[in-house]
Order: C-alpha cells, then structure tokens, then sequence
C-alpha cells in the first residue's frame, strides 16, 4: 500500500529529523556559557563555531535532500520539531542557500506546511543580509560597546502589527530575550 510506504517514509524522514536538531541546537546551546566564561573572540569560541559550521554544512546537505526528494514536509508529515528543523537548517545556512528557499518556504506556509512565524524570521535574515532594514524585527546584532540591538526595521512603529499577523509577540518582550530594553518609536 503507497500511503503506508509514505507514511513509512516520513517516519524515517521525522528520525532523520530529529537527529538533525539536535546537530543544529546542541553546540549553539553552549554559546552563552563560552561567552561568558571565554569571552565571543575567545579560542573556546572559534572551536565552537568551527563544530557548528561542520552540523551546519552536514546538516544542510539532508534537508537540501529532503526537499528535492518530497518537497518541504510539514506538521502533518514529520511533526511540528522536524518542520522547525527545516526551517533551522535553512535559516542557519548561507545567504544564497537562505534567499533559494525563500519562495519555497512561502508557498509551504501558504500550504500550512511552515510556520509563520519562521518565515518572519528568515525573511528579516535575508534582507539584513542584504544590506535592508528588517520587516519583523527579529534579527540582532551586537554593537561596538558589547551590547545587543535590533538591526534597522522599516516602518517601526508598525512592527508590532506585523509580527502579531505572523504569529511574533510583541517586539517589546520579544527584545527581553536579548537583554534590550525597547520601546516602539512614537513617530
């Protein structure tokens, strides 16, 4: 029977998956304890980004699989962790990897197969990285006194309206997270 084979599949696909994130988050789990023991330029650091662009790059090469085996799989398919895995493979990759998997990854939100909310946030990553202000504000970057910030937002004092139609709380407790204070501009 194919829906079973199918349903087998995705069942290998969500294994696959899960493996994936844990690649993905584990060594970025450590990030704050070397940077607060070692400091962001320390060796401890490099070594630590260094592992992380290898899962990043073996990472890539299974999802990219993946999609061009059985297009981008949703909830339904491989559960709400492996769809946010997909979208945490493609967001951490290279611009050019990030802006090809734009236009599928809006026509699986279209599809409910992607969250929103992750398409907010890979859309914001893609025009920070092109030199644009950011829709979501969701992408930060830390200044010159150490400190972290929002990169530009365009039209800030809407961005509240934005990130509540994609799912985002508000920016003012979404930059708590990142130890900003924040407050939308009046005017």
């Amino acid at each position: 029977n194919f829906v079973n084979g199918q349903t087998d599949v995705y069942k290998l696909i969500r294994a696959q998956l899960d493996t994936i994130y844990t690649d993905d988050q584990s060594d970025r789990l450590k990030m704050n304890d070397i940077k607060k023991k070692y400091g962001m330029q320390s060796p401890e650091m490099k070594a630590l980004w260094q592992q992380i662009e290898l899962k990043d790059s073996i990472n890539l090469v299974k999802v990219k699989q993946i999609i061009d085996n059985y297009g981008w799989p949703g909830p339904e398919e491989v559960g709400k962790k492996g769809s946010k895995t997909i979208f945490l493979v493609i967001q951490h990759a290279d611009s050019l990897t990030q802006v090809t998997n734009l236009p599928l990854m809006r026509e699986a939100v279209k599809q409910k197969k992607a969250a929103p909310e992750h398409l907010a946030l890979l859309e914001d990553r893609v025009l920070i990285k092109q030199g644009k202000p950011q829709i979501y504000g969701s992408q930060v970057k830390t200044n010159a006194a150490g400190k972290n910030e929002f990169y530009p937002i365009l039209d800030e004092k809407n961005v509240n309206a934005r990130r509540a139609s994609a799912g985002l709380e508000p920016l003012e407790k979404y930059a708590r997270y990142f130890d900003i204070i924040y407050e939308i501009p009046k005017d």
